[in-house]
């Protein structure tokens, strides 16, 4: 198994070391450079957009902190970027770009959104981009489908499945229960087998993720650490934390 050493070597920021109330906007390029500053790893989501192209977005449609209102997958990235946040000058990012910014100065590790639905064209997207770069970077995602492709298209690139013990937010709704259990308990680890894994700190310790970390030697981060009780469960638990409204 590759040294993923630097993995776990510093606190991750999740979508950036963001503060709204001083407006530095999550996923921005102002929050990047934020924890780069403060010595913390990158954590961040990509969307795709309808011309292919992978976007630094967590939600998948405008509107929350940009103007507009439309699909990410509806948009061309041009469009995408032409979309003004609402309390930043910063521009919705794509990857290349994010790439650009980093430099390799601090660990990425990238969220594959996904929409559960067979798309592979962001994880293509992703790789193809990420073949280019030389700093610390590795893809995850809720969705096996999607780890499994990176597997297959992109073997040397670095892969995690990010997790959690009980799947009861509306946006799992359309989920069976018996695909939540394969979720949960990581049952897709024979088809997927992801290097590290990210577990939500609300649900350790569980059983699959310590498994994971303990029998198969997996770096397990933790996932969003928040509060005083979540440090301390991810201090107790895991190798390392993906951190948000503080700084460690």
């Amino acid at each position: 198994m590759a040294d993923l050493a630097w993995l776990t070597a510093r606190p991750i920021a999740h979508r950036g070391l963001h503060d709204a109330a001083s407006g530095v906007i999550e996923n921005t390029a102002t929050a990047f450079s934020a924890a780069i500053a403060g010595n913390f790893g990158i954590e961040t989501d990509i969307q795709i957009s309808a011309d292919g192209d992978a976007m630094v977005h967590h939600d998948d449609a405008l509107g929350r902190l940009t103007e507009g209102a439309a699909h990410l997958a509806d948009l061309s990235a041009a469009e995408i970027k032409a979309a003004p946040f609402k309390a930043t000058a910063d521009r919705v990012l794509t990857l290349s770009e994010l790439c650009d910014l980093v430099g390799g100065r601090t660990p990425l590790v990238i969220e594959l959104k996904s929409h559960f639905n067979g798309d592979r064209r962001l994880v293509q997207r992703a790789a193809q981009v990420l073949a280019g770069y030389r700093g610390p970077v590795a893809v995850m995602s809720f969705d096996p489908g999607m780890v499994e492709a990176a597997r297959v298209i992109a073997p040397a690139l670095t892969r995690g499945i990010v997790a959690e013990r009980y799947y009861d937010h509306a946006e799992w709704d359309r989920l069976p229960a018996s695909a939540k259990r394969r979720l949960a308990w990581l049952l897709h680890a024979n088809r997927t087998r992801p290097q590290f894994v990210a577990y939500g700190v609300k649900n350790l310790p569980a059983l699959a993720p310590l498994v994971a970390r303990w029998v198969f030697g997996l770096p397990l981060l933790t996932w969003t650490v928040r509060s005083a009780d979540d440090r301390a469960v991810a201090a107790r638990w895991a190798d390392q934390m993906i951190f948000e409204g503080w700084r460690p």
